[in-house]
């Protein structure tokens, strides 16, 4: 067993969350998995930007068969919450040796997963498009994008995302962070050459999209894998950027002294992590695989029921006309952006829930969990209040057709009165699910999308004029409900005695 000095010199993958101040523990864990999160994001956005200059008919192929791909994506994150779960809590309980047993174990789940993945993909790509009832030429996009992102995606989803989660879990939020960065730099450029042909590349239309994922993706994985395996992790000091900066020192040009101190990669220095997994003398061990997809099921099918209602949702808004899916399908690439602050700061407070419980300190667990949400609640008034004022300008990134701008702008501002709720509900569902406690959260969803979001997207279309501004208030109501519900369970405080 590894003991943990817990030092503040200390790197992310060596620190010990367990101790010292709550609030500088959730900042410095929770900003990396912000950045992450907003990267990945972002370069689900860019795809649209790129594939708006081919048309509306194209920006909707993707983004119907997208919320396909988030089914995907859904069940992978939650097959890995039973990873974070057990491997937090084992770090919190300084086992290391444990730790890395559950990490190598759950690559068993990722090579399960994209097997069957690619198989329904492939298969049923066309069948699940044509079922939804939208336009010939929309299925035609889609599920060419389907076929590409399950068939050759899936293996990079389920291990680069369950990579990444062992490093986070484990304490480490810098190197995924680090990695995400080199893989979203080689994607934004590679998406733009092979959408729209240039720079020698093969114009390929929204196929490029997906292409252009699959390598970039394929990228972070290969050096998700090396970090895990090799036992490295970056960690961030930004003291040293700022030592490059010497006005005082006469021995430099003031140009070299800029360029060091633009030189920002002095943040990042490599050394030692937490974990070092090997394959010697590895065997499945079929219990431990069933602890983790215990705990991941619930979180799985949250996750999807999630995506299932966005898809009755985008074919409730496809009666609507093609615009009305393409400015559903804007809306959320909008949304994707200011996510990452939920889901960095739920995902932090998770870790620090999982850690904290392993070491037997529930309260502590508790009121890093709490400061979360709060801070989740200032910043999304800031980002509701930019997406109010200036809709029709973010809209315009994607595509300045005028009836588009003009769609997307007002379902932008209906859905800015559900984003405080939507970031306190889904920091206090990460954290329950961070404990291990994925159940009430799946209850939660359930009872937010089935209950509350899909009758009223049916029902209130036909209310007065309201008409396709409708949909979007039944998903406002989802928000209110899923966060209620949160927050009560959350105060009964049984997530606390939840054993893994």
């Amino acid at each position: 067993m590894m003991e943990d000095t817990g030092s503040p010199a200390a790197g992310q993958g060596e620190r010990d969350w367990t101790t010292g101040s709550v609030p500088r523990n959730l900042l410095a864990l929770s900003w990396p998995m912000m950045v992450t999160e907003g990267l990945y994001m972002i370069g689900i956005s860019i795809d649209m930007v790129w594939v708006g200059r081919l048309g509306s008919t194209a920006i909707a192929g993707i983004g119907v068969a997208g919320i396909y791909a988030g089914v995907q994506m859904m069940i992978m994150t939650g097959l890995s919450m039973g990873t974070r779960a057990l491997v937090a809590r084992y770090i919190g309980a300084r086992d290391i040796e444990g730790a890395n047993h559950a990490a190598q174990q759950a690559f068993v789940i990722s090579l399960i997963y994209t097997v069957v993945m690619a198989v329904l993909g492939v298969v049923f790509a066309e069948a699940v498009l044509t079922l939804m009832g939208f336009a010939s030429d929309v299925v035609a996009i889609g599920t060419s994008y389907m076929r590409i992102m399950f068939g050759f995606g899936s293996a990079t989803v389920a291990f680069w995302y369950m990579g990444y989660s062992i490093l986070q879990a484990s304490g480490d939020a810098t190197t995924p962070l680090v990695i995400t960065i080199f893989y979203r730099v080689l994607h934004v450029p590679l998406c733009y050459a092979l959408v729209l042909g240039e720079w020698g590349f093969p114009q390929m239309g929204s196929d490029g999209a997906a292409v252009a994922n699959v390598i970039s993706r394929a990228t972070g994985m290969v050096l998700v894998l090396w970090a895990l395996y090799a036992g490295w992790a970056v960690s961030f000091k930004s003291d040293r950027w700022l030592r490059g900066w010497k006005v005082r020192d006469t021995g430099r040009s003031v140009p070299r002294q800029l360029l060091n101190f633009m030189a920002i990669w002095r943040v990042f220095i490599v050394g030692p992590g937490r974990l070092r997994l090997t394959m010697r003398g590895f065997r499945v061990d079929l219990a431990m695989v069933w602890r983790m997809v215990r705990i991941g099921i619930p979180a799985s099918i949250m996750g999807v029921q999630r995506s299932l209602s966005m898809i009755i949702v985008a074919g409730l808004t496809g009666a609507f006309g093609t615009t009305a899916v393409a400015a559903h399908s804007v809306q959320q690439r909008v949304e994707m952006v200011l996510m990452p602050v939920n889901l960095g700061l739920g995902l932090g407070s998770g870790v620090l829930a999982g850690q904290n419980l392993g070491a037997r300190q529930p309260e502590r667990a508790e009121r890093s969990s709490w400061q979360a949400a709060l801070l989740s609640t200032g910043l999304m008034v800031i980002c509701s209040t930019a997406v109010f004022f200036w809709a029709e300008n973010i809209v315009r990134i994607f595509n300045s057709e005028p009836d588009l701008v003009a769609m997307t702008s007002t379902f932008l501002r209906i859905a800015t009165a559900g984003y405080i709720f939507l970031g306190v509900g889904t920091v206090l569902m990460q954290s329950l699910s961070g404990a291990g406690d994925t159940v009430p959260p799946m209850v939660f969803g359930i009872v937010a999308a089935w209950g509350f979001t899909v009758p009223l997207a049916y029902l209130l279309p036909g209310v007065g004029n309201i008409g396709v501004n409708g949909v979007r208030w039944a998903l406002v109501s989802g928000f209110v409900a899923q966060a209620i519900l949160s927050i009560a369970y959350f105060r009964l405080g049984r997530w606390k005695r939840k054993k893994v």
